[in-house]
């Protein structure tokens, strides 16, 4: 059996492969964030996973950033919740729940309030919204007050995923949002002790994690980063400080994992990290064509460089029994529509064959493992 299909553990969790479904976001939710019974179905249909990351969930209503997104911080919304962690416990799944305030990536027509960011500076783009695109907002610089009262709402949202029954939380530090926004120095301009130095800007990425883990246990917590990543207009100045400095603190909190995003096996930073992290890591490849072999392929690149896990965004997506189809070295569907990865119902989204649905079976001629040995 390939290494990425082997059974593994995750703290207490045991996983019976090395494959992780990458948070992704599917606007599929209602309109006040609470998750859906169709959103129920196309989680479980990816039950085969080691894990499923759920898509980035807000934990209060002005860290919204799209129309449609999920939340976690009403009872409804977790009610939304439960019945996905139901679906894809009963279909033999593993749930955590990753927890995303957008900051400076939202609109006034999202979420009824003007977005929140370290400092008072645009996103350089335009904001999806009910209304069609509309150039983004100036932000609210954070008070201390503001910063202080989100870390608890990140606690508070924690609680509520366990509840909702999920088993442990990633805290999304990654991709231009707002805890990545205290660390780039271009969205950064603070003075105060939140700003400036490295150690001053990873401060309210620490104090988010540390609160989430005494909220629910550290052995329940991940963490996203995204290093050098300049989504959404990051620039962060001084990556290769940055993000050694930002480990070494959470190292001290014996946390389930962190999880890097568009990792590069041959990258000196994500080297550094993997040296320095003392648990488990958790690595996206940045992917190309969407077949079998490239994705194999970079995943076992990122396992031989030290990561434990792999996480997969677009294969999951658009193959909801990706593991079996791996197992097999079977074809992949592709991404139909990407208009339809963010909006709508069922169509580009529970609506995706699995193998033996397509009407093309392959025969026990024609498969070959992963490891190379024939499959009767």
């Amino acid at each position: 059996m390939t290494q990425i299909l082997e059974p593994t553990a995750l703290g207490r969790l045991a996983l019976p492969n090395r494959l992780v479904m990458a948070p992704m976001t599917r606007n599929r939710a209602a309109a006040d964030g609470t998750p859906t019974g169709l959103m129920a179905e196309y989680y479980a249909q990816r039950a085969t996973a080691g894990l499923i990351v759920a898509e980035a969930s807000t934990p209060n209503a002005v860290g919204q950033t799209y129309p449609n997104i999920t939340a976690i911080h009403t009872p409804a919304h977790i009610a939304g919740w439960r019945q996905v962690t139901d679906a894809v416990r009963e279909a033999g799944g593993r749930m955590f729940l990753q927890l995303q305030h957008g900051g400076r990536v939202g609109h006034p027509a999202n979420s009824g309030h003007t977005p929140l960011a370290p400092s008072p500076v645009p996103l350089p783009d335009t904001v999806f919204t009910p209304d069609g695109h509309q150039q983004a907002v100036t932000p609210r610089e954070m008070s201390l007050d503001d910063i202080h009262a989100t870390v608890a709402d990140f606690a508070t949202a924690a609680r509520n995923a366990v509840e909702a029954g999920f088993e442990g939380i990633e805290v999304h530090s990654a991709n231009g949002y707002l805890l990545h926004q205290f660390l780039a120095g271009n969205t950064n301009r603070r003075t105060d002790a939140y700003g400036g130095s490295v150690d001053a800007r990873i401060r309210f990425t620490v104090e988010v994690v540390e609160a989430v883990a005494a909220a629910v246990g550290p052995e329940r917590v991940g963490v996203r980063l995204s290093p050098g990543l300049t989504v959404n207009g990051i620039e962060e100045g001084d990556t290769a400080d940055l993000y050694p400095a930002l480990v070494a603190r959470l190292n001290r909190l014996d946390l389930a994992y962190l999880h890097v995003v568009h990792a590069d096996p041959q990258a000196p930073v994500f080297r550094r990290i993997r040296q320095e992290w003392h648990g488990t890591l958790i690595a996206n490849p940045v992917l190309g064509e969407l077949a079998t072999g490239p994705v194999t392929d970079a995943a076992h690149r990122l396992l031989d460089a030290g990561a434990d896990l792999i996480a997969l965004g677009r294969p999951f997506l658009a193959n909801p029994d990706l593991v079996e189809r791996l197992r097999l070295g079977a074809p992949l569907n592709p991404v139909r529509d990407r208009y339809l990865m963010y909006v709508g119902g069922a169509a580009g989204y529970t609506d995706y064959p699995a193998l033996y649905e397509t009407g093309s079976q392959p025969s026990s001629d024609s498969i070959v493992a992963l490891d190379g040995a024939r499959v009767a």
